[in-house]
């Protein structure tokens, strides 16, 4: 009988084995798989990250030339509508935030008008660190890729207030001015408030020369979309 236990235990040694080979190729593969989805989750982030900052550069620049153009409301629609931004300084920005998140843009950063509205920026990242050396042939040299797509959308509308009507003219002087009197110079009008900006569910109105203004959030907004 314990010639038979002994026979046993040398018959399954080998079925130890494999089964143990077995669970280590199986915890290698899912190290490998979790290494590689680790990446792609950190692209993803820096994707995200690149189109949220173009997106949001060109919304500051928006506001900016819109108060260079505060006195003039003719001026204003093409900062309000979301179209007067320097798209190249914005996809810079997206590159900048591409790199602090460990990535670079994989091609061009696309802006333009969205097909839902408002403007979209869309960039493809690859991600700087590879997946690494793994059970996996070929997993060392691999790189992350994603894209994002960030959309900015203007949150006002303007509807520019009517002219002020010219005065009639004046009646010319009934004598001619002696010519030591100088001419009386006419005052410039001051000016008036401007009405008719709409956002949300605010109105505004903008006194030139003690301006309450909306801030950037109150104007645009920016999101990411699929």
């Amino acid at each position: 009988m314990p010639e038979a236990r002994g026979g046993d235990t040398g018959q399954a040694f080998p079925v130890y084995i494999t089964v143990i080979a077995g669970l280590l190729f199986l915890a290698f593969v899912y190290l490998a798989v979790g290494q590689a989805a680790s990446v792609r989750n950190e692209g993803q982030t820096a994707a995200d990250a690149a189109a949220l900052a173009a997106a949001q550069d060109a919304r500051e620049q928006l506001r900016d030339g819109w108060l260079r153009v505060l006195g003039e409301p003719d001026e204003w629609g093409a900062f309000l509508n979301g179209e007067e931004y320097d798209s190249s300084r914005a996809c810079q920005e997206a590159a900048r935030f591409a790199a602090e998140n460990g990535a670079a843009l994989d091609g061009p950063c696309e802006a333009g008008p969205g097909r839902g509205g408002g403007e979209e920026f869309r960039v493809r990242i690859r991600t700087n660190d590879s997946v690494g050396r793994s059970s996996v042939p070929g997993t060392e040299g691999q790189h992350a890729k994603a894209t994002a797509t960030a959309v900015l959308e203007p949150l006002c509308t303007f509807t520019p207030p009517e002219p002020t009507p010219s005065p009639p003219p004046t009646s010319p002087p009934s004598s001619s001015p002696s010519p030591s009197e100088e001419p009386t110079a006419t005052p410039s009008p001051e000016p008036e408030p401007i009405t008719g900006l709409h956002c949300r569910d605010l109105d505004w109105t903008i006194d030139p020369e003690n301006p309450r203004l909306p801030s950037v959030a109150d104007l645009f907004t920016v999101r990411l979309v699929d």
